[in-house]
């Protein structure tokens, strides 16, 4: 049983760190009553999480290679706590904003290490069962997020989605301090600061720009001038990755068309399946009446059942089956279930959108697997954790563009119904363009990794 031990010590980080990209959606309404927060700030309270975690990511992954992944996750752990009770404890939104981008870099270590921590710790068919286990804790994950919120707003208050993660902190630093071993890479990488800075800068740019749309305009000077400075920082970071001796992230692997089209599709499949959420949540407890815990299972149950399902019953039919093929037609089911709910108007009640909302999870329990799996394929063995570490990047940084799109959709609507028709209108573009991506660059080629250097 004690063999076991560093795999609860690493799924409860995972756990917490993936939970709290969803358990704040349910809360939203309670958090803008009790702060006074406009639609701005409460995007951001997502969004701050979202992009510190998908911008340290690889930059964390680097440098837990270098000074060991069993101190990484540590100090990723004790950010996470320290951070958790700041959030509880914000007196303002500014205050609860940067809380959650500290949340967000202690995610990002933890995230970042979590993979190999289970890969030197186990063998054989430990090894197997650790990461199936693993892989289960992602999924539950995302289905605990938002009814978690909704209990916990609902009975105690919404400063308790926080408060709620302190003792699971103490029983993984507990735990990962008597079972887990210390490991580094053989040849550790130098840290990136140019290109975790340069990246950095640029999404936070781009997504503050796109944020501002929803009050000021999409050609007010507050939304052109933040764009047009992430779309020049992504240059420099560019720039600075060809420069490198040890990008953190070698951009010679999108070299191959497959990889591409793989990692376009992460991007846009989060938004298209997940980033909208937070305004059907909305929808539910401000015009429909429904407490958080309602609006938890109702905006979250049927995604979420439906993907689990799918990977239940077909995980292993799928993983043999031609990864483009599987992934593009589950990209146009998520498509096909964003278009259902887009039939939502002013006099609907919560079931319209059930439908929509299962047929989404049936495409995300099809394409998530198969794309992690694709893409680690389309790479060199050498290149695998880099690769992960781009997919989950990628994932991240498409649920928080999708947050800020959707906003000035949703807010400059004649009515919330009208605004989160029009927001899942655009989740079902985006799906069907991932969908095109995918059947045009992934091909056969995506099982022979691209020659790098």
């Amino acid at each position: 049983m004690r063999k076991w031990f560093p795999l609860v010590a690493v799924c409860l980080g995972t756990f917490l760190l993936l939970v709290d990209v969803t358990i704040v959606v349910v809360a939203l309404p309670s958090i803008a009553t009790r702060l006074n927060a406009d639609p701005h700030d409460l995007a951001w309270v997502l969004d701050g999480y979202a992009l510190a975690l998908a911008a340290l990511l690889l930059g964390a992954g680097s440098l837990a290679d270098r000074h060991g992944r069993r101190a990484t996750y540590l100090i990723g752990l004790l950010i996470f706590a320290v951070s958790s009770l700041l959030c509880a404890l914000a007196p303002n939104v500014p205050a609860l904003v940067a809380a959650r981008v500290l949340q967000g870099a202690g995610g990002a270590a933890m995230y970042a290490t979590t993979v190999a921590i289970l890969n030197v710790t186990y063998r054989g068919r430990d090894r197997g069962v650790a990461f199936g286990v693993w892989g289960a804790v992602n999924g539950v994950a995302t289905a605990a997020g938002p009814l978690a919120g909704g209990l916990l707003t609902e009975h105690l208050g919404w400063r308790w989605i926080f408060l709620v993660n302190l003792p699971v902190c103490v029983a993984a630093v507990v735990l990962t301090l008597r079972h887990v071993a210390e490991s580094r890479a053989g040849r550790a990488s130098r840290f990136d600061l140019p290109g975790t800075v340069t990246f950095t800068l640029a999404v936070t740019a781009a997504t503050y720009g796109l944020i501002r749309a929803a009050d000021d305009g999409w050609t007010a000077p507050s939304v052109l001038l933040p764009i047009a400075l992430g779309l020049a920082g992504m240059g420099l970071f560019v720039l600075v990755e060809h420069r490198s001796d040890d990008p953190m992230l070698d951009l010679r692997l999108f070299r191959d068309s497959g990889f591409t089209g793989l990692i376009v599709a992460a991007f846009l499949c989060q938004a298209a399946a997940f980033a909208y959420l937070p305004y059907t949540t909305t929808w539910l407890q401000r015009v429909l009446g429904h407490g958080p815990v309602d609006a938890g299972l109702l905006g979250a149950l049927p995604t979420s059942g439906a993907a689990l399902l799918v990977g239940a019953l077909g995980g292993h039919a799928l993983q043999r089956a031609r990864p483009g093929l599987v992934i593009g037609a589950g990209l146009l089911v998520i498509a096909a279930g964003d278009l259902a709910q887009s039939m939502v108007g002013d006099g609907s009640g919560a079931a319209v959108l059930i439908p929509g909302l299962m047929l989404v999870g049936l495409g995300v329990g099809a394409v998530l697997p198969v794309l992690s799996s694709a893409v680690l394929a389309a790479v060199p063995p050498e290149r695998s954790g880099m690769a992960g570490g781009a997919l989950n990047t990628f994932r991240q940084l498409g649920f928080a563009f999708g947050v800020a799109v959707y906003g000035s959709f949703f807010h400059q609507r004649n009515s919330y119904a009208d605004g989160l028709s029009a927001a899942v209108t655009l989740a079902a573009g985006f799906a069907v363009v991932a969908a095109l991506t995918v059947f045009a660059t992934l091909r056969e080629r995506t099982r022979r990794p691209v020659e790098i250097g």
